[in-house]
């Protein structure tokens, strides 16, 4: 950098009161105007854009030097903050009533073409900005993204520590512990045939953190899983881990709810009221089809089986016979579409999973649907009842096993308000789920398995229930939910030998298996482990919503692509055959 320079202030910092000072500002050329005397330049920095201006009157060495500029060129500016003259003004910005009258500038370096305009309203292909993703970062949003991420990490880390939280980093290298996704494995050079695994989570560590007697800690840490990616995972990742000693259930809510209301306060000036409400896993799935239910809006699902059980359609009447269920929902307006788009909603269910999809509207004078002859008027009208229909609404059911039923009107439900606009905007929902249950039966594996994992402790009263009826028993689990996505999940764990050696007999792991795979917690618990319990929020997906984004790649400054794949880089790439001989491994493709 040209010797005696010193940035003064940020770009996106210049304001009114500023007026008459000289500063000193660096950025890159956002966007260049000659107007023939005068040449205007928006610099940009991270902190916003500000208008510059080169008069031969004020320096005719700058005012040369400018016209070399282009696009993304890095400068140095030196000048005066002027108020721009009266009807130049721009409100759309922060700087927008200021300009910098220059007296020296200093092209710091050049810039090829950029691939693409670094502006927000430019459309790129995802394709193409992680390819360039330092150019994509420097586009406002995505800045404003990642800025909005570190303080956020700034508020999370002051409110736990405020709290008496302690900060402990847990080990990258670590043993491989296969219950739930895969293992990213990395070989070991100086024990050939062994191999280090990448953490999931912290789970194990900060388990022991708590024998330890640390009490209270927390981290925000990297994780890896080898899974298959949607728009709201990567195979890396981060979560707020926390984790608590003699506490209950409520104390870990208490704990998160505090968090949460501050972090939406600080960041976002946005109120939220506690307690959250709470749902039990059942209900959840009863009343939304999912329990990560979004409650921004209704249309909650209704189970009418009871009701058509006699009735003379066969379709709804013998799907109840065979144990299965008659569940619908309201789409209050909805007698207003048209039969093309009704068929389009019977269309969605079909490739949701659904062998069909009945419908009917409501009419002053009874059904208007192919279905309406089998259904007496008096039925109609204690249907449209339990499912609080009005004249003018539509009425959509799905008759098939209680599983497929809630799936498909639960997705239903969430395409109808996205594509109907009933979703509010700026709203924040938060929801505890709770009273899951601890296992569940695999059919693929033929055995039980964990619903959460391992560790979680089932409910005191239902321990007697573990061998003589396992699916009965609930979990002291909970998942926090907030507008339909999952933020994250916890448990009170097993801190008693005699109870996780229970769990892992029902979960079909032997004594060698347990020894072999997690000894090193086996042997912690017989050494005072207090009772505990914690929770992970996912961090990502937390600023996704926060940041109004529809997937977590726009909050992660280098993410990967859906397969996995980093464009910048090139990973995951061949490496050298001397490092695979160093490593002791031969490739099999």
């Amino acid at each position: 950098m040209t010797k005696g320079w010193k940035r003064s202030c940020y770009c996106g910092q210049v304001r009114v009161s500023d007026v008459g000072r000289e500063v000193t500002l660096m950025g890159w050329v956002a966007r260049r105007r000659d107007h023939g005397g005068l040449i205007f330049v928006d610099l940009r920095d991270r902190e916003g854009v500000v208008q510059v201006v080169f008069n031969p009157e004020v320096s005719e060495e700058a005012h040369r030097l400018a016209h070399d500029l282009r696009a993304e060129y890095v400068i140095a500016v030196r000048g005066e903050v002027s108020r721009r003259p009266p009807g130049t003004e721009n409100p759309k910005i922060p700087t927008g009533d200021v300009e910098v009258l220059v007296k020296e500038l200093s092209i710091l370096n050049e810039s090829r073409t950029p691939p693409f305009a670094v502006e927000d309203h430019v459309e790129v292909g995802e394709q193409v900005r992680l390819r360039y993703r330092y150019l994509d970062l420097r586009r406002p949003r995505m800045q404003q993204n990642l800025l909005m991420r570190h303080r956020a990490a700034q508020i999370i880390r002051n409110h736990l520590s405020r709290r008496g939280f302690v900060e402990v980093e847990t080990p990258f290298l670590t043993r491989s512990t296969p219950e739930g996704a895969r293992d990213f494995l990395v070989p070991s050079r100086l024990t050939p045939g062994t191999f280090y695994a990448l953490p999931q989570s912290p789970q194990l560590f900060k388990q022991l953190l708590m024998v330890a007697g640390f009490d209270r800690y927390f981290q925000i840490v990297r994780c890896f899983r080898d899974e298959d990616l949607r728009a709201d995972r990567q195979p890396e990742f981060t979560q707020v881990d926390l984790e608590m000693s003699f506490v209950s259930e409520e104390d870990v809510r208490e704990v998160v709810e505090g968090l949460l209301q501050e972090l939406l306060g600080e960041l976002l000036g946005v109120q939220i009221q506690r307690p959250f409400p709470r749902l039990s896993y059942e209900e959840a799935l009863e009343r939304f089809g999912t329990d990560k239910p979004d409650l921004r809006f209704g249309m909650e699902l209704k189970d009418v089986s009871d009701l058509v059980t006699g009735s003379s359609f066969r379709v709804f009447s013998e799907a109840v016979a065979e144990g299965g269920v008659v569940k619908g929902l309201v789409l209050s307006g909805g007698a207003e579409l048209s039969r093309k788009e009704v068929d389009g909603l019977v269309d969605l269910a079909i490739s949701l999973g659904a062998k069909g999809l009945a419908w009917a509207r409501v009419a002053s004078d009874g059904w208007q649907s192919p279905i309406a002859k089998f259904f007496p008027r008096e039925l109609q009208q204690r249907i449209a009842e339990r499912m609080e229909a009005d004249e003018g609404d539509l009425l959509l059911f799905v008759a098939d096993s209680r599983e497929v039923a809630l799936d498909v009107l639960g997705r239903l439900r969430l395409d109808l308000a996205q594509s109907r606009g009933l979703i509010p905007s700026g709203e924040f929902r938060f929801l505890w789920v709770e009273d899951f249950p601890l296992l569940e039966y695999s059919d693929e594996e033929k055995r039980y398995v964990a619903v959460h994992h391992p560790f979680t402790s089932p409910r005191e009263e239902d321990i007697p229930k573990l061998e003589s009826s396992p699916l009965e028993v609930k979990a002291r689990a909970y998942d926090i939910v907030l507008n339909g996505h999952e933020i994250g999940g916890g448990s009170i764990r097993n801190h008693r030998l005699d109870l996780q050696r229970r769990i892992f007999r029902l979960l079909d792991i032997s004594e060698d298996e347990a020894r072999e795979k997690f000894g090193f917690l086996l042997e912690a618990l017989q050494y005072g482990a207090p009772p505990h319990g914690g929770i992970a929020l996912g961090f990502d997906r937390l600023m996704m919503i926060l940041c109004g984004e529809e997937t977590i790649r726009e909050v992660i400054p280098f993410p990967k692509t859906q397969r996995g794949t980093c464009l910048l880089t090139g990973a995951p790439s061949e490496v050298d055959p001397k490092q695979l001989k160093e490593l002791h491994l031969k490739l099999d493709l």
